[in-house]
């Protein structure tokens, strides 16, 4: 076997062990770190250079007192939580009006990948709200694993395949 040959296919099999390795920490993470519902609103869904995706501003509560400075996420009681971190997280929240009352939100948006052939789930109608089901790792952002639409207090998953 030419030398080049065998040290294109180390090179090949390093980069599947790679990314394989992502991908099995993606789903230990979602068997076992908590995972809750979340309402969202999509984040400037017009941009013509987006692709398809979805960038998701996700609301959080903070049990009445905003937090100045990163935050660390938790799940208590079915509800996304931002406490104070007492440390640099890469997160942080802030205030914003949507359908006319003051919300939190997280200030990191979420990248929400939707198929080629599916119409764009952020257009809903007025009596619908768009939620976003995440895992809640230990560190770091959430991880959205699949939409979903509330109306008349059901939550609905989408079908997106």
């Amino acid at each position: 076997m030419n030398v080049l040959v065998r040290k294109g296919l180390i090179v090949a099999a390093l980069h599947v062990a790679l990314v394989s390795s992502l991908g099995a920490k993606l789903l230990l993470d979602r068997a076992t770190q908590p995972r809750v519902w979340v309402r969202t609103a999509p984040y400037d869904p017009n941009l013509p250079i987006r692709g398809r995706y979805l960038r998701l501003r996700i609301e959080v509560s903070t049990d009445g007192q905003k937090p100045a400075g990163p935050v660390e996420l938790s799940v208590r009681n079915g509800q996304l939580v931002a406490m104070p971190a007492s440390d640099s997280t890469g997160l942080d929240v802030q205030d914003v009006q949507r359908g006319g009352r003051s919300v939190t939100v997280l200030g990191q948006p979420l990248a929400y990948f939707i198929p080629e052939h599916v119409p764009d789930p952020s257009i809903r109608n007025a009596d619908e709200e768009l939620w976003v089901e995440v895992t809640v790792p230990k560190r770091g952002a959430p991880r959205p694993i699949q939409l979903g639409v509330k109306k008349n207090d059901v939550l609905k998953p989408l079908e997106l395949r």
